[in-house]
């Protein structure tokens, strides 16, 4: 999330609280990120000892911890007690909540072709000859590019499911990434597609979805990607150019699926992949060595 004015570390601590400050006092925030979306000038947080050598390794230019460590050069630590807690009331106070009206400005998008029942959110950004049917909802803050087509009951910019667990219960995080849909996409009927928690959800550009397709927060979608119908892809996993995923398809999280990389119906992916290749199977594995595996089994049987 780009906040609208940078934010000094002295205006950070009026905000969270007392803290101890390591390294350089002067930094300025201009965003604030989750880990794995984080940039330079961006604040993000750790709380556990997994994660403290590639968080003070990343891009990030203020970091929330929970204990004193040595500072890289150039960074700002800020120690506190709990820095989700901190990390959350910062996107609070910086987060624009607006719960979304009931009328469309026709005026804002003069090329825009709606059925009945269409919902469009607050400064949401529509380009030239889209047409949205019956029931689509378009969140807060997406952005969507020309010839577009977004069909029946489909959800974009919804919340991202991503929960901290603290105290045996879970915690919501507020979600205030953007989706951002390029030009030349077609997106199928009952789809869902949620916001990033703080960075964006991409479907690139020419790209088409099938109907009752799930992608989750924080998804790149390359360019000219094919998906067929009741795939799901969790949260964060990038998925390059021309890529073609079959039906009843599960990608978990955080992974990579290569250019040009050809999944097979009903797989389960649990690791990146390489691109220029086929898949098949749970786990997905290249689709060659799947068939042979599964040609021993039938001759052990007999």
């Amino acid at each position: 999330m780009d906040l609208n004015e940078k934010l000094s570390i002295s205006s950070l601590l009026e905000i969270i609280g007392e803290a101890q400050i390591i390294g350089d006092h002067q930094n300025k925030i201009s965003g604030i990120n989750e880990i794995h979306k984080v940039r330079s000038g961006d604040l993000t947080f750790v709380d556990h000892p997994k994660y403290y050598k590639s968080t003070l390794a990343s891009e990030a230019t203020v970091i929330l911890i929970d204990k004193e460590t040595d500072c890289p050069k150039g960074k700002t630590l800020v120690v506190v007690n709990n820095p989700f807690k901190a990390y959350s009331t910062l996107v609070d106070r910086f987060f624009d909540f607006r719960p979304i009206g009931s009328t469309i400005s026709f005026e804002q998008y003069p090329t825009l072709i709606t059925e009945p029942n269409v919902v469009i959110g607050n400064n949401v950004k529509i380009g030239k000859n889209c047409y949205f049917q019956a029931g689509v909802y378009i969140g807060n803050d997406t952005v969507i590019g020309d010839n577009v087509m977004i069909q029946a009951g489909t959800l974009i910019g919804t919340d991202a499911f991503y929960f901290k667990k603290e105290d045996k219960k879970y915690t919501k995080w507020t979600s205030c990434g953007r989706v951002v849909i390029e030009d030349d996409v077609c997106i199928g009927a009952g789809c869902t597609i949620n916001r990033g928690v703080s960075g964006d959800t991409v479907i690139g550009q020419g790209s088409k979805l099938d109907c009752q397709i799930h992608i989750g927060h924080g998804v790149v979608l390359g360019k000219n990607c094919l998906i067929a119908a009741q795939t799901g892809i969790a949260g964060k996993t990038i998925v390059e150019d021309n890529v073609h995923i079959s039906g009843q398809v599960a990608i978990i999280q955080n992974l990579r699926i290569g250019e040009g990389a050809f999944i097979m119906g009903k797989s389960g992916v649990t690791k990146s992949l390489e691109g220029g290749k086929s898949y098949f199977g749970i786990p997905a594995t290249e689709t060659r060595q799947r068939l042979k595996e599964l040609a021993t089994l039938r001759r052990l049987t007999k």
